[in-house]
């Protein structure tokens, strides 16, 4: 009979007292414990089984669970005198930051201290012996929600002291999800505040700790050493990249075949893949999303259950405000492509919003992308990269339509008009619409006249993509005639694949039925702001947009393909502010 699945526990001893669904990691004690490093930070996705794991090193290490092999009964690492032995044999302090997720430094300060006041109050019985003396215990109790810098960058230290003093022994530390609110900092903007502070609680928990026996961190990213990490030269950093527990983390083919044959889905083990495989860790490959696996396990259909675990804020945000190379890229992704670039592990925040490469690589350690080739060139790491698999397609796909959210009904409306040639509608919903989200897409200190608009005309032609996905082919800043169009829309079928989003949006009927004959129409579309030193007027702009696609021969690769020149509309888009005026073909509607 399967196993029950326990949907969000992420307790080791609840896990095994329950005897739900579990896949056997417990190779990770050891081979953590015969590395003897110092201090270990892993980088994994979200999900992946860090918070698992570390309840796990938590359990098996902590004195408080000395009496309690019975929950490492039948499993590898209960194979081994020697670890049977280790169990429930040191101090663990065991601190997780996945719950810091303030708007504010103030706030998120205040939720750290919190967490550690917390950690003091459970051994608060250090007070009443002879462990501390009377300075001490007096800083022990101004440890608080409130605490002076000075008290909580040491915290973790002094704690590490008191209870090698009490045990006679040295202390494991384990920090889970270590960067979450470094994340949250970065989106929320108060970045440069929270570092000084982690930085000091840091070097003194990890560096200049002399009651630590080794610690181990967990987290999505691996945030640059500059950043919080300074001096900190015992630090082992494993990524995804790196050959060390490769096989900690997530599900392999092998663990997931077995667990579709245990709860009689071995049929569905080829969309599974699809849909779930992708990851790679080191050498190791064809690594599963666990999330994912155990909710289809559980609710027995597909769905994008990793990817709606998050807000996923700071990829839309990157995405979203990203140049229009970070668009034209993510346009190749959704087609399935990949594209090559360098990565460095190390991720910079402060460079997110100016380097591509730092987007990438956050991407690639979040999970979202996935390295189908790698090499070294000139020492510097470069790779083939691609969405993950069909559940990540799905969740930027959703991520897209959301940007356009806030003007539903004109975005919809605007996209019925082009397919029907109603340029007159096309101006009104399109105004509408980028009176609504143009800001929504350059969110910078000083947005500029040129950045605005290709910023979100670049990111509408996502949406485009995503919205008239089945009927058309859409591609951008593409060669054709003497230059690069910046907007290709080319029919892909027979036009009755409708829209999931127009299907289900309440009262719209979907897309307009096909041009006369049965054809949909091609479209080339020029963007143009407005210069007052080139153009008089915005209809200038418009125009001259326009007369670009003729006199560039943008449509010569159609006509090339024998495409008549009555199936090619063309139209200018002229950008001036958040104005925008639409000139070109005939209205056909």
């Amino acid at each position: 009979m399967a196993r029950t699945v326990s949907i969000g526990n992420q307790d080791f001893e609840s896990i095994r007292k329950g005897d739900y669904f579990y896949i056997d990691k417990t190779s990770l004690i050891r081979e953590w414990w015969e590395q003897g490093d110092s201090v270990t930070l892993i980088v994994r996705p979200r999900r992946f089984g860090k918070t698992l794991n570390m309840s796990m090193l938590e359990k098996f290490f902590s004195l408080e669970y000395a009496d309690r092999g019975d929950l490492f009964e039948g499993l590898e690492i209960w194979k081994e005198e020697k670890y049977r032995a280790l169990q429930g044999t040191f101090p663990v302090i065991m601190v997780s930051f996945a719950g810091v997720k303030e708007d504010s430094f103030v706030n998120a300060r205040k939720k750290i201290c919190q967490l550690i006041t917390n950690l003091y109050n459970k051994y608060d019985f250090l007070l009443k012996g002879e462990v501390l003396n009377t300075r001490e215990k007096d800083v022990f109790q101004k440890v608080s929600a409130e605490m002076e810098d000075y008290i909580a960058s040491d915290s973790l230290k002094n704690m590490s002291e008191y209870l090698f003093r009490y045990y006679r022994k040295k202390v494991i530390l384990l920090l889970d999800e270590y960067d979450t609110p470094m994340q949250e900092a970065y989106v929320s903007g108060y970045w440069e505040e929270l570092v000084s502070f982690i930085r000091n609680l840091f070097n003194a928990s990890f560096k200049t700790n002399a009651y630590l026996e080794r610690a181990m961190m967990t987290g999505i990213t691996r945030i640059s050493k500059e950043s919080i990490f300074s001096d900190l030269n015992n630090l082992e950093v494993v990524t995804t990249t790196s050959e060390k527990y490769q096989e900690a983390f997530g599900f392999t083919q092998k663990e997931v075949l077995e667990a579709l044959e245990e709860y009689g889905l071995s049929e569905s083990a080829e969309e599974v893949k699809y849909w779930y495989d992708g990851f790679t860790f080191g050498e190791k490959t064809d690594i599963y999303n666990p999330w994912s696996i155990i909710n289809y396990l559980d609710k027995r259909r597909f769905s994008t259950y990793w990817a709606n675990t998050s807000s996923n804020s700071l990829t839309g945000k990157l995405i979203r405000e990203g140049s229009r190379e970070v668009k034209l890229t993510m346009e190749d992704l959704l087609r399935g492509r990949t594209f090559h670039t360098q990565i460095d592990e190390q991720i910079v925040f402060e460079r997110l919003g100016r380097t591509e490469s730092a987007i990438w690589s956050l991407f690639l350690a979040s999970g979202y992308l996935k390295a189908e080739n790698h090499r070294l060139e000139r020492g510097k790491a470069e790779y083939d990269l691609a969405l993950t698999n069909q559940e990540v397609h799905i969740m930027f796909e959703q991520m897209i339509g959301d940007w356009f959210a806030q003007s539903a009904s004109d975005y919809n409306d605007f996209v019925k008009a082009l397919l029907r040639g109603d340029k007159k509608s096309m101006n009104a919903y399109m105004n509408r619409v980028a009176l609504s989200v143009f800001s929504y897409f350059d969110t910078g200190n000083k947005p500029s006249e040129q950045a605005e608009p290709e910023r979100f005309y670049h990111g509408f032609v996502l949406g485009l993509m995503v919205d008239l996905e089945g009927r058309y082919r859409i591609s951008s800043n593409r060669e054709s005639g003497y230059g690069r169009y910046d907007v290709m829309l080319e029919p892909c079928g027979s036009g009755e694949q409708l829209s999931k989003r127009y299907e289900n949006s309440g009262g719209l009927t979907g897309y307009p039925e096909q041009t006369a004959g049965g054809h949909d129409d091609y479209i080339i579309m020029e963007f143009k702001v407005h210069d007052p030193e080139e153009e008089d007027t915005l209809e200038a702009t418009a125009m001259e947009a326009l007369a670009q696609i003729d006199r560039m021969k943008y449509a010569s690769a159609l006509e090339a393909r024998g495409i008549p020149a009555d199936r090619i509309r063309k139209y200018g888009f002229a950008f001036q502010g958040k104005r925008v005026l639409i000139e070109g073909s005939a209205e056909i509607y």
